[in-house]
């Protein structure tokens, strides 16, 4: 009976040891990747082009599975005779959860996208700076203790307008200007 007694102690020990153990701990998470964008601002039908670049964010220690994040991509591309080249600072949440060995996240952001001035088919003026959001999700695979590959995706608006004259910034809208937009992005996660 001691025995039993003495062995039941000791794996009651080692499996709230080995519990413990198992509970991770909240990291930093540093990514970077590559992002395609539905389509160009100036992107009427009939006429549409993706545009793409890299992507940098950041994501703070989680507080019960949501963490605060910031996200910086820059795309770039032409459509009807115009160069685009613009970059998007959102910041935001991202409510994450484990899954066996993958990790599943939605995110929502709000920040600012700045654009070159002649993005306007045949390199008309336009605004060049706009409200953006961005709601989506995605998929850490892990690869190592301290790396992931991801993959996400989502919906991106915009609200750009063309302006009459550089001098004269009065915005108007051609038909069919887009403000909605998929956007997918992959990259490397690092774990610190």
């Amino acid at each position: 009976m001691w025995r039993f007694l003495v062995l039941l102690t000791i794996s009651l020990y080692l499996t709230s040891f080995l519990n413990a153990q198992e509970k991770r701990e909240s990291h930093y998470e540093l990514y970077g990747g590559y992002t395609l964008l539905s389509n160009s601002f100036n992107g009427k039908p009939g006429a549409t082009q993706p545009l793409n670049g890299g992507e940098f964010a950041i994501a703070f220690p989680a507080w019960h599975n949501l963490r605060f994040t910031i996200d910086v991509y820059s795309i770039r591309g032409s459509n009807l005779n115009a160069q685009q080249h613009a970059i998007f600072i959102t910041g935001g949440g991202k409510y994450s959860h484990r899954v066996g060995k993958v990790n599943v996240f939605g995110e929502a952001l709000l920040g600012d996208v700045g654009i070159n001035r002649y993005w306007g088919p045949n390199s008309l003026p336009g605004q060049t700076a706009s409200l953006t959001a961005f709601l989506g999700g995605g998929i850490d695979t892990p690869v190592s203790r301290r790396f992931a590959f991801r993959l996400a995706g989502g919906y991106q608006y915009t609200n750009f307008f063309l302006v009459q004259s550089v001098s004269d910034p009065i915005p108007y809208q051609f038909p069919g200007e887009p403000n909605n937009f998929a956007r997918i992005a992959s990259g490397v996660v690092w774990k610190f």
